[in-house]
């Protein structure tokens, strides 16, 4: 029998949070290395752009050992092919979406019901560039244990000050 985690979960973006796909497409964000991919959900006729940061796995390695680490991107467990190597990353588990990009309860992102299901009453932090005001409300009704939904501007990325509240939230846990 398998011992299930007493951690909370970091669910983790892709598009948004780890590849900035907003920012200037001439000019690639400091520190960011371009990669060409074709996951199995891109219908592109050229391979799609992905800009990472490597420091970016450092940065989530050193959170492993507050949180447990889960995919919670439309790339589901395609991450763990094309994303997680770049960053030095282990293979993740991922939220198998029942239905994508489908219909939500009173204005929130897609995803935001099936991350309850996922977290079933566990705590968990949420990194993602679609989140809004619905969201966190739909949250604050519906899960009773502590969530962060973090926020990240798809221009930017992750920056320093999303892992130190991603850090500093986990351990006030």
């Amino acid at each position: 029998m398998t011992k299930r985690s007493t951690k909370p979960l970091l669910l983790i973006d892709v598009d948004g949070p780890l590849n900035p796909y907003a920012a200037q497409r001439e000019r690639r964000p400091e520190g960011y290395t371009t990669h060409r991919m074709r996951p199995s959900g891109w219908t592109g006729t050229a391979p799609l752009r992905v800009w990472l940061n490597p420091a970016h796995g450092d940065e989530l390695r050193a959170l492993a050992g507050a949180y447990e680490l889960v995919w919670a991107t439309t790339w589901k467990d395609e991450a763990n092919e094309w994303i997680g190597p770049h960053l030095g990353l282990p293979e993740l588990p991922s939220i198998d979406w029942p239905q994508m990009h489908g219909k939500a309860p009173r204005g929130t992102f897609w995803k935001t019901q099936y991350i309850l299901e996922y977290a079933a009453g566990r705590p968990f932090a949420w990194v993602d560039d679609d989140i809004t005001a619905y969201d966190h409300e739909f949250v604050e009704r519906n899960h009773l244990a502590a969530a962060l939904l973090q926020h990240v501007d798809p221009q930017l990325g992750l920056l320093r000050a999303d892992f130190d509240r991603l850090a500093d939230w986990a351990a006030a846990l």
